[in-house]
């Protein structure tokens, strides 16, 4: 069911500051940047082998990384993993007693379909469902 981590999310204040340390420092190439309106976000993407980093900054304060970043501060938001099929994976993940947060996929980073299931049914981490045609 899940082939590989997709990406790490992290979140961040400030896109173009924390973009140096990842570029300049790190070496890594960015390979892009997008909102995503639906989610108040803007995502960096920077590929690493055949995953990513994305770094996400909110574009609201009533965002969910707004919210993280004002209860938790900036670090590692979610992990996602690579699912061939997420109704199916979320259909499972159901079966198996996880709580969702998204029943139905919706639109990611991407292009990618992504759904989220709950921390508190996987100890603490919030974690991504994501398929990518």
């Amino acid at each position: 069911m899940i082939s590989k981590v997709d990406h790490i999310g992290i979140a961040v204040n400030n896109l173009e500051e924390t973009l140096k340390v990842y570029q300049e420092v790190l070496g890594l190439e960015l390979h892009g940047v997008e909102v995503v309106e639906e989610q108040k976000v803007k995502v960096a993407f920077l590929p690493i082998g055949d995953t990513e980093i994305e770094l996400l900054e909110a574009t609201s304060p009533d965002s969910p990384i707004a919210k993280f970043i004002e209860a938790k501060g900036q670090g590692v938001q979610h992990i996602a993993f690579k699912v061939d099929n997420i109704e199916k994976a979320l259909e499972d993940m159901k079966t198996k007693g996880m709580r969702l947060i998204d029943e139905k996929p919706r639109y990611g980073a991407g292009g990618a379909r992504i759904a989220f299931l709950h921390p508190k049914s996987t100890n603490g981490v919030l974690i991504e469902l994501s398929e990518r045609k």
